[in-house]
C-alpha cells in the first residue's frame, strides 16, 4: 500500500467522479482506476460500488478514506515537526477563511506575512462556516479564522478580534437620517437581505433578531457580502453587515450604516484541532494576524 493510493482513494471519495477526481490529481484516469483496482486487491476488500452514473463509498470505503485521512494528516504534522526542529524557512501554510473575513482581513494579513517569511507558502481554504468547521477538525487547514460560537467540539480556539455589528440601509430609508443607534425591535416589519444557509454571519442575524422578538423577514440572499451591501443601496432591503465590511467602499452606490442599540459584536476567533501539532509558520502567521489587526480593528 502506497501513500499516494490513499491520497487517490479520498480524492474518489471527494469528488465521487473518477474523471474530477483524476483532474484533481493530474493524472490520468486509466491510472487512477488501475491504482484503485490493485489497491482493492491487494487489502481484499471493494472501496466503491460503481456504475454508469455514480461512485459511491461501500462501508469499507467509508471506513478507509476517514483512516487514509487521519494518516495523511498525521504525515502532514510530522514534516512540520521536523522542519522547525531544523530550522527550516520553507514550508506550506494551509489557512481556512469564512469568505467575510477573508475579504477584510486577509488583504492586510498575507502581505505583511509574505514580507516577512518570504519562503513560506500560502494556500487559502474559502468556505462557509460549518464546512470550515469540518475541514478544521480534518485537519485540512492548519489554522482556521471562524466566529463563536462554534459548532465542532474537537476544536479550540483563541480570539482575534470583537468586531461590532452595524445596520446598513438604502440612502432614502426613513432611518438613513437617524442620529442616535437603532433598536433592532424597531426593524420587525422590514424586509431583509441576508447571507445564504452554512455561513456564521446568517444565524448572527437569525439570533440578533430572535433576541429582539421576531423572525427575519429575509426578502434576498447571497452567498457575497459585497452583493448583499449592493442591493440595500438599491433600495431591496436591510442587512446586517460587519464593521470592517461597512467601512469599505464596494461601488459608487453604497448603504448608508447606523449603529445598533447595545453595540452586538461577533466575536473572531483562530481555530484549530484539539492536540494538532501547530507549526512556527502558524504561530508566526497569528502573531502577524494580531499585529495587523491591532493597526486595523
Amino acid at each position: 500500500m502506497e501513500l499516494r493510493q490513499l491520497q487517490y482513494a479520498i480524492q474518489i471519495a471527494n469528488e465521487r467522479n473518477f474523471s474530477r477526481a483524476a483532474e484533481k490529481l493530474h493524472i490520468a484516469q486509466p491510472s487512477l482506476s488501475q491504482q484503485l483496482s490493485k489497491l482493492e486487491k491487494e487489502i481484499g476488500v471493494l472501496l466503491f460500488q460503481r456504475s454508469t452514473n455514480s461512485v459511491e463509498l461501500t462501508h469499507a470505503g467509508a471506513l478507509f478514506v476517514e483512516k487514509s485521512q487521519k494518516i495523511l494528516d498525521m504525515l502532514e504534522q510530522l514534516k512540520k515537526e521536523m522542519e522547525d526542529i531544523s530550522q527550516m524557512k520553507k514550508g506550506r501554510l494551509v489557512i481556512g477563511s469564512m469568505p467575510i473575513t477573508g475579504s477584510t482581513i486577509l488583504p492586510f494579513v498575507v502581505p505583511a506575512f509574505q514580507a516577512a517569511y518570504p519562503e513560506i507558502e500560502i494556500s487559502l481554504v474559502e468556505e462557509t462556516s460549518t464546512n470550515l468547521e469540518t475541514l478544521t477538525v480534518n485537519g485540512q487547514t492548519d489554522i482556521s479564522l471562524l466566529s463563536l460560537p462554534l459548532r465542532e467540539e474537537a476544536l479550540i480556539y483563541e480570539t482575534l478580534l470583537e468586531e461590532e455589528i452595524v445596520l446598513a440601509v438604502p440612502p432614502k430609508h426613513a432611518l438613513a437620517s437617524a442620529q442616535t443607534p437603532i433598536a433592532i425591535e424597531q426593524l420587525e416589519k422590514e424586509s431583509f437581505i441576508a447571507l445564504k444557509k452554512g455561513q456564521g454571519f446568517r444565524k448572527l442575524t437569525l439570533d440578533l433578531c430572535q433576541k429582539a422578538g421576531f423572525t427575519p423577514n429575509i426578502v434576498f440572499e447571497s452567498s457575497n457580502m459585497e452583493t448583499v451591501q449592493s442591493l440595500v443601496a438599491a433600495g431591496m432591503g436591510i442587512a446586517f453587515v460587519p464593521y470592517l465590511i461597512s467601512k469599505r467602499t464596494f461601488s459608487e452606490l453604497s448603504p448608508v450604516h447606523i449603529p445598533l442599540e447595545g453595540h452586538p459584536i461577533r466575536e473572531l476567533v483562530i481555530a484549530y484541532r484539539k492536540g494538532r501539532y501547530i507549526s512556527k509558520a502558524a504561530e508566526a502567521f497569528v502573531t502577524t494576524m494580531k499585529d495587523v489587526m491591532r493597526t486595523i480593528g
